[in-house]
């Protein structure tokens, strides 16, 4: 039986096992998944659990203070093993997505997280903005999207472009960790505070 990419990708979301690891156990059990999972948990490299609902309570709480200490950051980036926590690579990111918290100010750390008033009010504004450019009446529905994809890539963290390096975003940045570890690793909140700025709450 072939053992096609997407066969070793699934079995790589039901165990966190890497991919080399996965195409092996799929071969030596005729691309059989279940198999294959029991294959890879008697070698002793992947959990009974699927990756998805494995739980990432250890991690790192991390801070950034701006220079002359008007922006300072607070974010908890979980995984699942105190092992990986204490890693350089992933103190580094921890430092780094603290870092890009304070330069580019995002709301929310995924765009599931923004309200559903928020994403109504945005997309009001936007209506009314297209409708008073004189744009036809067919390609407003297009407009007010494509402006309401360049607002969740503002506001979201995961959506933003890494500030040291436009040319990749957080989430890009998480899933090369995520690569690194072979664990779950979840940007899971942040606080952002700039001196003189009254808390919404």
């Amino acid at each position: 039986m072939e053992i096609t990419s997407s066969l070793v990708k699934e079995l790589r979301e039901k165990t966190g096992v890497g991919m080399m690891d996965c195409k092996t156990a799929l071969k030596e059990c005729n691309g059989d998944m279940e198999k294959a999972v029991d294959y890879l948990r008697k070698k002793g490299i992947a959990t009974a659990q699927k990756r998805g609902s494995r739980s990432a309570k250890e991690g790192q709480i991390g801070s950034y203070i701006h220079t002359g200490g008007k922006i300072g950051v607070l974010v908890e980036i979980n995984c699942e093993t105190d092992f990986s926590a204490k890693t350089s690579d992933f103190s580094e990111f921890v430092k780094n997505v603290a870092m890009h918290i304070a330069a580019s100010n995002p709301l929310v750390v995924d765009r599931k997280d923004i309200t559903p008033e928020m994403v109504e009010r945005e997309k009001d504004i936007y209506m009314t903005q297209a409708k008073e450019s004189g744009k036809p009446e067919k390609v407003l529905e297009k407009i007010v999207e494509g402006k309401m994809q360049k607002f969740y890539a503002d506001v979201s963290l995961l959506e933003q472009q890494y500030v040291k390096n436009p040319d990749i975003k957080i989430q890009d940045l998480l899933n090369e960790l995520i690569a690194k570890t072979g664990e779950k690793v979840v940007i899971s909140r942040f606080v952002r505070y700039q001196l003189g700025e009254a808390s919404d709450e």
